[in-house]
């Protein structure tokens, strides 16, 4: 297949690639520079001079915090430049997978949320994303939606590498306790987007590690994992206020993915596990 993959730059756009050419498709990646999501005329152009089979869009703003204050900006490229990537898709007939998030949700309850409950965002950044879905949906028939979470891979900024950076650095650490949701690691969740894209199992789907854990077990897990011996203490998002409002529970139910055929994701403790390994080994390389 010839497929186009925004955000290339990106933790999840970055691995997706690799894994896209590995399995020997033709794959152009490419970064804000090279296709402005900002700019219609310039993703029409970016899609008509490649005419992909497939776009599997990574791409977006994701600085939550400030998304607060930059409503617009963080409407244009994730409302904005979705729209207009999916005209584009229906106008070539083109297979369109964006890449959404958990923020969609208003984050009450315990139960896992289904694909098809009801979002209500709770920030600026879940809005955006959630009426770029809505655009999908209204322009792309062949499309897909995959919400994910809490994502780490080697190429960006993560928490697990914040983690591992204070852990080393201080005696003591506070981590929020009361939001839980899975860690996703971005070589694991390639291989189910790559498997996924030649499919015509189209729909909105969860996608994410298995198990669910706070931040604050996940930070322990990393300490443990990496070896260090700074302690982490619990405390609760009202004693760790943030510009944006995250929801409490972000689980998510991945049961649609076995449904439909699709292998679900490796527990997020082994992921971990892996990570690690891979960051040890691209430092010692």
């Amino acid at each position: 297949m010839n497929i186009l993959v925004t955000g290339a730059s990106g933790q999840l756009g970055h691995d997706l690639v690799i894994e896209l050419a590995a399995r020997g498709h033709h794959v152009t990646g490419v970064s804000s520079k090279e296709c402005n999501l900002t700019d219609p005329a310039a993703i029409h152009s970016c899609l008509t001079a490649l005419r992909p089979d497939a776009v599997m869009h990574c791409a977006g703003y994701t600085a939550v915090d400030q998304a607060e204050d930059d409503a617009e900006r963080c409407d244009r490229i994730n409302r904005a430049g979705t729209e207009a990537l999916a005209r584009a898709c229906a106008e070539l007939g083109s297979k369109l997978l964006f890449i959404s998030t958990d923020y969609v949700f208003p984050g009450d309850g315990l139960r896992p949320w289904e694909p098809d409950d009801q979002p209500e965002p709770l920030n600026v950044y879940g809005m955006s994303k959630y009426r770029g879905e809505e655009a999908v949906h209204r322009y792309v028939e062949k499309h897909f939606i995959v919400r994910i979470s809490w994502l780490f891979g080697l190429n960006g900024k993560n928490f697990v590498k914040t983690m591992l950076r204070l852990g080393a650095e201080r005696e003591q650490l506070t981590v929020v306790n009361d939001q839980i949701g899975s860690p996703t690691y971005t070589k694991d969740l390639s291989v189910l987007l790559a498997d996924m894209i030649v499919t015509e199992r189209y729909g909105t789907y969860h996608a994410t590690n298995e198990g669910f854990c706070s931040w604050y077990e996940f930070a322990c897990a990393i300490m443990a994992e990496a070896g260090l011996p700074a302690r982490v203490l619990p405390v609760s998002s009202d004693q760790y206020p943030s510009r944006a409002k995250r929801p409490a529970n972000s689980r998510m139910s991945k049961d649609k993915l076995t449904q439909n055929g699709f292998d679900r994701l490796p527990p997020w403790q082994d992921a971990l596990r892996r990570y690690l390994a891979e960051l040890k080994e691209n430092d010692n390389g």
